[in-house]
């Protein structure tokens, strides 16, 4: 107890300065969680949470009988799955900044693919309906390939990779920051002792950088996997239509539908739970599996 007296005595202000943010995190996302309980009532807001009759877990049974069940697993599936392939797309290109030398270039190479991230999804993807629409470049390049000038985004098909692929432009170079910050911690005297054993630049990376990083890989890797049926609603919403949902709807847009259009509030929050149980189950099985095979994990 005395060496916690001093432990906190001796950070007391480095503890002061978390505390804002601690706050901020205990009232937004620890607070609002006592709401769940109504996915297993029938929520009347005159009610309120506590008064609202108690169903149990019937808007789940609700929700794995419904008939588009799978449909919409597989629709959040496939999208979380290739988003998931397009993962060491950031590594890569980290490594690729790493070896150039001209400052000048690569801070204006990593400002040009920073950029994107910047932009709303609203207006990334107002840009992405661009390049894809009838009069855009990539519809024109799909005209001379197939002879057929569509609207990609009619095309249920390519849904996916419009999606993941527009995903990877937008946050490929912001993703790349934390391992250069890795990268930078990669020892001087290693890269230099490989050197002198005639090592080229390929096989320092593959050597030297690449397991230096694999902590942070294996990290960011079990954190992506947390999520694999989260599909980002705003982006998926934008660049939906009449001609693509039969690959295009997935969970969050389905919540979206009979919670705040339905009004249907308990059955949305049922499905919303059902959704993070999966993927907190996800985490664990990552991270187990990753500390097996490679003795590193979250905890």
């Amino acid at each position: 107890m005395k060496q916690l007296q001093v432990h906190f005595k001796k950070y007391l202000q480095l503890y002061l300065l978390l505390l804002p943010a601690f706050i901020y995190v205990l009232i937004f996302s620890y607070g609002p969680m006592y709401g769940i309980i109504i996915a297993f009532k029938d929520f009347k807001p005159k009610l309120g949470y506590l008064g609202s009759e108690w169903v149990g877990i019937e808007y789940f049974k609700r929700f794995l009988t419904y008939p588009d069940f799978w449909k919409l697993i597989r629709n959040t599936l496939s999208i979380s799955l290739y988003t998931l392939l397009t993962f060491p797309c950031a590594i890569i290109l980290a490594l690729l900044f790493n070896e150039l030398k001209g400052v000048f270039f690569k801070k204006s190479i990593q400002m040009v693919t920073y950029a994107p991230y910047f932009l709303s999804s609203v207006v990334m993807c107002s840009l992405v309906i661009l390049m894809v629409g009838r009069e855009g470049p990539l519809s024109g390049l799909y005209e001379m390939i197939t002879g057929e000038s569509v609207d990609l985004l009619t095309k249920p098909e390519y849904f996916s990779s419009i999606y993941v692929w527009s995903g990877v432009w937008q946050s490929t170079g912001w993703g790349t920051i934390i391992y250069l910050a890795a990268l930078a911690g990669v020892s001087p005297e290693l890269i230099e002792s490989a050197k002198i054993d005639g090592a080229g630049r390929l096989q320092i990376i593959r050597h030297v950088n690449i397991p230096c990083i694999l902590p942070t890989i294996i990290i960011m890797f079990i954190m992506s996997t947390g999520n694999i049926l989260t599909v980002g609603f705003e982006k998926i919403f934008l660049l939906q239509n009449d001609l693509n949902l039969e690959t295009s709807r997935v969970i969050s847009t389905y919540t979206y539908e009979i919670g705040l259009l339905g009004g249907q509030f308990s059955y949305s929050t049922a499905i919303g739970l059902f959704n993070n149980v999966i993927n907190v189950i996800m985490l664990f099985i990552s991270n187990k599996i990753a500390k097996k095979v490679s003795g590193i994990g979250l905890w």
